[in-house]
């Protein structure tokens, strides 16, 4: 089936996406050590509010329930713990948000790119008609970051991005944090109830009764809401990772051409290498995430306009 040339929409060309109907032309593929951000206005909206809820807990947890608290040892446990997820919390949306989840160079689809493949008689070639690139196994175009990524699990307003290959760890890392620091905010939300009711309520806060009411109810409700979902993700994609089916494949219920790997395995390739204490950072990079070809450059030439292309046989 073939696609005429002018009907490929979205193609980057300079890091820019054309709004207009323009030919699928070669272009460069994104510069690996330049910062990936997507400009989605949901999505930027959407990571705000994120950060600006991970603040409002900071400061109830702080000013409301820590500071004023007479016991110190408990003050500064529960602070520094508290803190600490909150602070590798907002790192992992950081990472998630800006690194590359596995974008195909955009406009590869080139006589000239595929013959640098150097594949066999008789493969086929699948070409997205909507970024004119080459799509490798198991890739799938988001319409948001406009880019076939590889391994994509799904496009999360949340971090502004997709969640693939290069960055699931990163997600995975921001739905464990933000689970924590709600179950830990919560525990200390129903102890600093329970020492109001039996103190004085004017001495278990510097704020007034009603606004530490408000305050605490807000807050409760908050990390409740935050508990359950980010859990429930955080689920969602170990079992991802452990099945070696990303949510996109299971949700098209695609029949599986690749080779599973085991569950152990694929957590491995997931988070960068064997078990370490680098599995909880956001700060490591994924060492076995790097594709030899990433710095490359293309070949360039005239876009194939065929969806489907079958090398030849000799």
């Amino acid at each position: 089936m073939k696609s005429p040339v002018h009907r490929c929409r979205d193609v980057e060309r300079q890091a820019a996406c054309l709004q207009t109907e323009q030919p699928c032309v070669p272009v460069s593929q994104h510069n690996p050590s330049s910062m990936w951000f997507i400009r989605d206005a949901c999505g930027i909206v959407c990571g705000v509010i994120t950060w600006m809820l991970v603040f409002y807990a900071e400061f109830v947890v702080l000013f409301v329930m820590l500071l004023p608290s007479k016991n110190l040892t408990y003050s500064l446990v529960n602070g520094t713990v508290f803190n600490t997820l909150a602070f590798l919390a907002l790192a992992s949306h950081f990472r998630a948000m800006c690194t590359d989840p596995g974008a195909v160079p955009t406009g590869n689809a080139t006589k000239e790119y595929i013959e640098s493949l150097q594949l066999k008689p008789g493969q086929v070639v699948y070409k997205c008609p909507k970024c004119c690139s080459i799509k490798p196994d198991r890739a799938h175009h988001c319409s948001v970051c406009k880019r076939c990524i590889r391994k994509m699990d799904h496009h999360c307003p949340w971090v502004n991005n997709c969640v693939g290959e290069n960055n699931q760890k990163y997600f995975v890392l921001f739905t464990m944090y933000i689970a924590l620091i709600s179950l830990h905010s919560l525990v200390m939300v129903v102890f600093h109830f329970l020492y109001c009711f039996e103190d004085d309520w004017t001495k278990c806060s510097s704020f007034s009764p009603p606004a530490t009411v408000i305050l605490l109810i807000l807050l409760c409700f908050e990390a409740l809401l935050f508990l359950i979902f980010t859990s429930v993700m955080f689920g969602t994609q170990v079992h991802s990772i452990c099945t070696d089916e990303t949510g996109i494949e299971r949700l098209k219920g695609e029949q599986a051409r690749w080779e599973k790997t085991s569950c152990w395995e694929a957590m491995k390739s997931a988070f960068g290498g064997p078990f370490s204490p680098s599995w909880l950072s956001p700060f490591s990079d994924l060492r076995c995430k790097r594709d030899p070809n990433d710095h490359l450059v293309l070949p360039q030439g005239e876009i194939i306009e065929d969806d489907v292309i079958e090398i030849p046989l000799v």
